[in-house]
């Protein structure tokens, strides 16, 4: 019973929406209170019917798990708290049986001090794979080679004693850098991407792409302008030779070659969006590097019609030619839109992240509204918050797990959830709000819906209108078919807007004005947005 069947070309991905599952938070099946592959599986009907074309599982490889699993042990393994690797093929196979995609985390920057590669690497300075990771010989004076912070803070040097020399982390001690201008990596991680995409892996997403490569001379960083004492530690540094040196995007495109000699597959990965970098991560037309350079913009943007309107404008003017735009509203790392903005506004953040031309990802749980949910002292989780206390800096808070009804444990667990699962506001679940023929989770799958079939909204470009200060308009065309209008109000009072013509309602946030005819004005309710064809076909 396939839902649809795969569009047989290389470009599927370019209107596909996206889930992002943190696998420890999505449900468990064993009652050991993480989530694990086996509750993926079991709920795959809720995307399905939800309607997201692929899914994509943050890291499930075996791991001490000191960063969420992004401190890798093995490659090419599956972590026994997740389950199998007969369980992993079982759900891609479910997965591809329901027409969704799966794509997995990539990180290709470190491995945990636990791999056997580095475990070979420090054992002696002559091992073969000594050189595999970033090693120097420490400063004058004993100390670290240069002043390179950590992500985490403090030095981004930890001295091996019995060696002698320093290695390199960008993030925890216990996660060292692999050294990306060694062949042998390339070849080693190369052969990573081959083994999960011979076993039928649709793409990736790839960790951390910046920081492949540091400078070679190992330069100081800058200290950062203006950074005082509110600013966290880590990073009251610009980090100039740590961060986005050019080899780091001639590793891209090589990893891009890898994934181009399997046809269909998707390489998205973290991106630095600015001025003058987002190009460099797409690579050039000849050495292509990312397809999907995701970009977190509309979640940094003040929430106002004027901030989020120059936001869009800003970021789909440093997508190159060719290139294509991507939208990602919430992640592991970031905090909850619904926490952010409030539930009203969450919903219109819904219908512009769904109606704007580029690929869209979404996070579990933010198709029901779930806020941040505080973790008390004794079970926290996340390094930021352990390492850089005080900052707001800790993670825990989105990574709580998914809540699928109002019984025992959300309907995530049978046992005592890994991270809490927090006070559950009355509907506040998936059994609920797919009852409520007005909640936030049938908002989502109405617009996941009306962008498949809404010719307007596969539509490349975008049309921006003049709208007021607290709202953000815009029109997409298809040729030779009807316009379709995205109004919303970014505020909490009613704003009137000019429409520039005639038309019908697709939808509204408030999912109680579909087929109203429009012409000339039309009130927006508070945090109120519509999708609006115009009557006309435009050519």
């Amino acid at each position: 019973m396939t839902r649809f069947a795969f569009r047989n070309d290389a470009e599927w991905w370019r209107h596909a929406v996206v889930y992002q599952v943190f696998p420890a938070s999505f449900r468990d099946t064993d009652g050991d209170g993480m989530g694990d592959l086996q509750g993926i599986q079991s709920r795959l009907d809720h995307l399905e019917w939800l309607g997201v074309d692929a899914i994509w599982l943050s890291p499930i490889h075996p791991s001490p798990m000191l960063d969420g699993g992004y401190d890798i042990s093995d490659f090419l393994g599956v972590d026994s708290r997740f389950g199998s690797m007969e369980d992993f093929d079982g759900l891609l196979r479910a997965c591809h049986a329901r027409g969704i995609r799966l794509l997995l985390d990539f990180v290709p920057n470190h491995t945990s001090d636990q791999h056997p590669w580095f475990l070979e690497s420090r054992s002696s300075r002559k091992h073969a794979r000594r050189d595999w990771y970033v090693w120097r010989d420490p400063a004058a004076n004993g100390g670290p080679p240069n002043n390179w912070l950590g992500r985490f803070g403090g030095s981004a040097w930890e001295l091996d004693r019995p060696t002698g020399q320093y290695y390199y982390h960008a993030f925890l001690k216990e996660q060292p850098d692999l050294n990306w201008r060694n062949p042998e990596v390339l070849n080693a991680m190369s052969e990573v991407l081959r083994f999960w995409m011979r076993r039928g892996v649709d793409g990736f997403r790839v960790d951390a792409t910046g920081v492949l490569i540091e400078d070679d001379l190992l330069r100081d960083d800058p200290p950062k302008p203006g950074a005082d004492d509110a600013v966290p530690p880590p990073e009251r540094q610009t980090r100039v030779f740590t961060d986005s040196r050019p080899e780091a995007f001639e590793c891209l495109a090589r990893l891009r070659s890898v994934i181009d000699e399997f046809p269909h597959r998707l390489m998205a990965g973290e991106a630095d969006t600015s001025a003058g970098m987002l190009g460099r991560f797409y690579g050039e037309p000849s050495a292509p590097a990312l397809q999907l350079p995701l970009n977190f913009g509309l979640l940094d943007a003040q929430w106002d019609g004027r901030s989020v309107t120059a936001a869009i404008d800003t970021y789909l003017d440093r997508v190159p030619a060719h290139g294509w735009p991507s939208w990602a509203l919430g992640g592991h790392d970031k905090r909850r839109i619904a926490e952010r903005l409030g539930p009203t506004q969450a919903r219109a953040a819904a219908m512009l992240h769904l109606t704007l031309p580029g690929t869209c990802f979404f996070y579990a749980g933010d198709e029901i509204g779930i806020p941040q949910v505080p973790v008390p002292p004794e079970r926290i989780r996340d390094p930021f918050e352990k390492l850089v206390p005080g900052y707001g800096l800790g993670r825990d808070p989105e990574r709580t797990p998914m809540r699928w009804n109002d019984g025992p444990g959300a309907g995530f667990t049978t046992g005592e959830p890994w991270l809490p699962i927090g006070s559950c506001a009355p509907g506040l679940n998936v059994a609920a709000q797919r009852e409520d023929g007005r909640s936030m989770l049938q908002l989502y799958r109405r617009l996941i819906a009306l962008r498949k079939a809404e010719p307007a909204l596969h539509a490349p470009s975008i049309e921006p209108l003049r709208g007021t200060p607290e709202t953000v308009a815009f029109r997409r065309r298809h040729p030779g078919q009807p316009a379709a209008l995205v109004l919303l109000n970014l505020s909490e009072v009613p704003q009137t807007v000019d429409l520039p013509g005639p038309g019908r309602v697709l939808l509204s946030t408030h999912l109680d004005r579909e087929d109203d005819s429009l012409a000339g004005s039309t009130i927006l309710r508070p945090a109120e947005g519509l999708v609006i064809r115009e009557e006309s076909p435009e050519s």
